[in-house]
C-alpha cells in the first residue's frame, strides 16, 4: 500500500492541527496581517479563516477589516501563530480608527515613501554609500 503524505507531511499537518478552532494571525508576503479562527487547512498550507479580518496598522492607527470566510492560498502564507485570548493584542497607546481613516492614513504614508524613494533617485549621484 502506498502512502501519499511523507515525514515532513505529516508534521506539517499535526502541527496545523493544533490550532483548528483557535484564532490565529496569519502573516502574508504582500505584508498584511489576517485575523481569524482556522477551520481547516490542507497539505500546502492553505487555510480557511472563519470571522476572518485584515489588521491595518499606520503608526499608532489601526483597524480590523471584516472579511468573513476568508481561504488564504498557502504559497502567500510567511507566518501563522496563535493569539493568546488572555492577553491584549496591541499596546495601550494604539488607537482603533474606521476603516476609511485608516486608508487616508494608509494612502498618505505610501504618498511619503514613493516621495522619498523619488528624492533618494534624484539624488544617487551624490553616491551616499
Amino acid at each position: 500500500m502506498m502512502s501519499w503524505a511523507g515525514p515532513d507531511d505529516i508534521f506539517l499537518s499535526t502541527s496545523l492541527a493544533t490550532y483548528l478552532d483557535k484564532k490565529l494571525l496569519v502573516l502574508l508576503r504582500d505584508g498584511r496581517k489576517l485575523m481569524g479562527i482556522l477551520r481547516s487547512f490542507d497539505q500546502f498550507a492553505n487555510v480557511v479563516l472563519e470571522s476572518a479580518c485584515d489588521r491595518v496598522i499606520v503608526g499608532d492607527l489601526y483597524c480590523d477589516i471584516p472579511l468573513g470566510l476568508y481561504v488564504i492560498r498557502g504559497e502567500n502564507v510567511v507566518l501563522i501563530g496563535e493569539l493568546d485570548s488572555e492577553k491584549e493584542e496591541l499596546p495601550s497607546h494604539m488607537t482603533c480608527v474606521s476603516e476609511l481613516v485608516i486608508k487616508r492614513a494608509q494612502k498618505a504614508e505610501r504618498e511619503a515613501s514613493d516621495l522619498k524613494g523619488s528624492m533618494r533617485k534624484r539624488m544617487e549621484f551624490l553616491d551616499f554609500d
